[in-house]
C-alpha cells in the first residue's frame, strides 16, 4: 500500500498547500466524539436521516428552507409518534404544499421512525449505536444502516453519518478515482471484497497519520486530476 505521505504530497503539488488547507477549513465535516454522539436525541437523528433522504437529488438549500414544515408534519421527529402514524396520515401529507411531496420518501420517514424505536430497544439509542461502531469497519456500518433503514443505502448512509458527526470516508467520484490511481482497487468498489480493500487502505492510512477518515478522504480527492 502506498504511503499516505506520498498521496498528501501529490495533493499539495496539484492544488497547493494553502488551497488544501482552505479546503479543509471550509469543507471538512465536524467530527463528534463518542460522548457527543451519545448526547444527541433519537429525534434529531431521525430528523437528519429524513433530511438526507429529501436532499438526495435536490438542491440542499431548497430542502433546508422547507425543513421547519417537515418538523411540524412529523411531530418533531419523535420516533414513537412517527412510527405510530397510520399509512393514511402519511399519504395525507401529499396534500401539504409546504412539504416536498414525494410519497416514497415520506413513507421512508415513517418506516424509519419505527426502525429507530427498534434500534433504541436493541442498542439503547441511535447515538450509542453510532458511538460504539468502530471506525475500522465503517463500511460495515454503511451496510447495517442500509439494512435497518429505508433509503439509506448507496451514498446516503455515509452522507447521513457525516451530517451526524460520525467519522467516515465517502466514495465520491474523485475518491474512487484516487483509489484507482494509488492502486487500491480498479473501478467503483461495490462488492464486499473491494470494499474490504478500501477499508483496509483507510485503516492503514489512519494508523500512519493519526488523521480522521474524513481528512484522508478529502486529501485523496485532491490528489488526482
Amino acid at each position: 500500500m502506498v504511503a499516505f505521505a506520498k498521496i498528501e504530497k501529490a495533493a499539495v503539488k496539484r492544488i497547493g498547500e494553502a488551497a488544501l488547507k482552505e479546503r479543509f477549513a471550509h469543507r471538512i465535516p465536524k467530527i463528534k466524539s463518542a460522548a457527543e454522539l451519545r448526547k444527541v436525541g433519537d429525534d434529531r437523528y431521525l430528523s437528519l436521516m429524513a433530511l438526507r433522504i429529501f436532499r438526495a437529488g435536490l438542491k440542499h438549500d431548497m430542502v433546508d428552507a422547507k425543513w421547519p414544515a417537515f418538523e411540524k408534519a412529523f411531530h418533531g421527529f419523535d420516533p414513537h409518534r412517527v412510527g405510530a402514524m397510520s399509512d393514511e396520515a402519511v399519504e395525507a401529507l401529499m396534500k401539504d404544499k409546504h412539504l416536498i411531496r414525494h410519497l416514497g420518501k415520506l413513507q421512508a420517514v415513517h418506516a424509519n421512525g419505527a426502525a429507530v424505536v427498534a434500534l433504541a430497544r436493541e442498542k439503547g439509542s441511535v447515538g450509542a449505536y453510532l458511538a460504539d461502531w468502530p471506525g475500522a469497519n465503517i463500511v460495515g456500518l454503511w451496510d447495517d444502516l442500509a439494512k435497518r433503514f429505508a433509503h439509506l443505502g448507496g451514498g446516503s448512509g455515509p452522507q447521513f453519518l457525516r451530517m451526524a458527526g460520525k467519522d467516515t470516508f465517502v466514495l465520491s467520484e474523485w475518491v474512487v478515482k484516487a483509489l484507482e490511481e494509488w492502486g487500491v482497487v480498479q473501478g467503483r468498489p461495490s462488492g464486499k471484497g473491494d470494499r474490504a480493500k478500501v477499508q483496509g487502505a483507510f485503516n492503514g492510512w489512519a494508523e500512519e497519520t493519526g488523521r480522521p477518515l474524513a481528512y484522508l478522504s478529502m486529501t485523496l480527492a485532491a490528489s488526482v486530476d
